[in-house]
């Protein structure tokens, strides 16, 4: 069912300083920001060879990577992404199996314009999963 792993994702408090870091002291190649609205955060992705890194910053107050924030001061990997081919299928064998898919358990559009679903970090190993389709 799983594909690529698309990206991993790190909670920051400075969308700006994150990405100089990751620009100057280590040479990549980062995208502009991005406001996604729906999901309550601002975006960048760090292009790598073999997949991305996606840096999060809070998009106000009521925003899930503030709150992570608040239990994180100094920011982490918030989740991973990977790649499936039909996501409303991946859903069905998901939630059939007894996993949980948060929020109305219907896909949202990602950062990459695709369909993305977040499944309950307690029941993969204290690790929030975004699948997205490709």
């Amino acid at each position: 069912m799983l594909g690529r792993l698309n990206h991993v994702a790190i909670a920051v408090r400075d969308l700006a300083a994150a990405s100089a870091l990751y620009r100057g002291t280590l040479g990549a190649q980062v995208s502009e920001p991005a406001a996604l609205e729906e999901h309550g955060v601002t975006v960048v992705f760090v292009t790598l060879p073999n997949t991305k890194i996606e840096l999060l910053e809070p998009l106000g107050a009521d925003s899930p990577i503030a709150k992570f924030l608040e239990r994180n001061p100094d920011g982490g990997i918030h989740h991973v992404c990977y790649e499936v081919d039909d996501i409303l299928a991946a859903r069905d064998r998901l939630v059939n199996s007894g996993a949980r898919v948060l929020g109305s358990g219907e896909p949202k559009t990602g950062a990459h314009g695709k369909p993305v679903l977040f499944l309950h970090p307690k029941d993969f190993n204290g690790t929030l999963v975004e699948l997205e389709q490709v």
